[in-house]
C-alpha cells in the first residue's frame, strides 16, 4: 500500500486530495510541521529534504507537489485526472502546476518562511508587505485562464491541477496574504472544489475547514 506522509493545510494538500480523487488505497500519515517532525531522522530517510509532501510507492518514494500530482494522474487513468488528448495537453497541464510550484508558492514563502531568504526584521517585514501586492499579480494570470468559464483549470475537465490550485487559493486568506476580493474566479473555483466528495473527506481528515 501506498504511504503519503503530509502536514495539514501544507501544500501536500494537493496531492491529499489527489489521491483520494483516484481512489487509491494509501497511508496517510501526519506530521506535525511546528513540533519539528519533518527533521527527525525517521521522516529524513523518507525525504532527507525535510518537506511534505512524500510519497512512498512500490518502486521508491516520489516527493515534490507536481511530481506526485503527475503520477496519480498517470497511474489512476480510470479516474481522468488528466486532459484529454496527447502528451501535450499533459505537459500543458503540467506548466500550470509548475507556475503555482516555482512562481505563486514561492510568492507565499516570503509571507510564511521570511527567514529563508532575510536575517534582519526590517527585511523580514519589507518582504512580508509586499506579498499581497505580488500574488494579487499572479493571481492576475489565473483569473485569466478562468475568465472563459471554464469550470476547472483545464477546462470542463476536472485534473490533478485543481486540487493544487485549491491549496493556493485557501492559502489566499491567511493574515498578511491580502485576500481574495479582487479575484472572484479563484474564489468561484474553490467554493467548487468544496462541494467535491473527495476535498471534504480530505478536509475531514487534515482537520480543517472550508475556506
Amino acid at each position: 500500500m501506498l504511504k503519503y506522509f503530509y502536514a495539514p493545510n501544507a501544500c501536500s494538500l494537493g496531492p491529499h486530495i489527489a489521491l483520494a480523487e483516484a481512489g487509491a488505497a494509501f497511508e496517510a500519515v501526519r506530521l506535525d510541521l511546528k513540533a519539528g517532525d519533518q527533521r527527525k531522522p525517521e521522516y529524513l530517510a523518507v525525504n532527507p529534504k525535510g518537506r511534505v509532501p512524500a510519497l512512498v510507492t512500490q518502486q521508491g518514494t516520489l516527493t515534490e507537489c507536481v511530481v506526485i500530482l503527475g503520477w496519480v494522474a498517470q497511474t489512476y487513468p480510470d479516474a481522468h485526472l488528466k486532459p484529454d488528448g496527447d502528451f501535450f495537453a499533459f505537459s500543458e497541464m503540467q506548466t500550470f502546476n509548475l507556475y503555482l510550484a516555482t512562481t505563486v508558492h514561492i510568492a507565499f514563502a516570503h509571507l510564511f518562511r521570511a527567514e529563508r531568504w532575510a536575517d534582519s526584521e526590517a527585511a523580514k517585514a519589507e518582504m512580508r508587505a509586499k506579498v499581497p501586492s505580488v500574488l494579487a499579480q499572479l493571481f492576475k494570470l489565473i483569473e485569466d485562464r478562468l475568465s472563459d468559464g471554464r469550470s476547472w483549470v483545464c477546462g470542463d475537465r476536472y485534473t490533478v491541477a485543481d486540487p493544487y490550485l485549491y491549496v493556493f487559493a485557501r492559502w489566499l486568506e491567511r493574515d498578511g496574504a491580502g485576500g481574495s476580493a479582487a479575484m472572484p474566479l479563484t474564489r468561484a473555483h474553490r467554493a467548487r472544489m468544496q462541494e467535491r466528495p473527495a476535498v471534504k473527506k480530505i478536509l475531514a481528515a487534515e482537520g480543517i475547514a472550508p475556506v
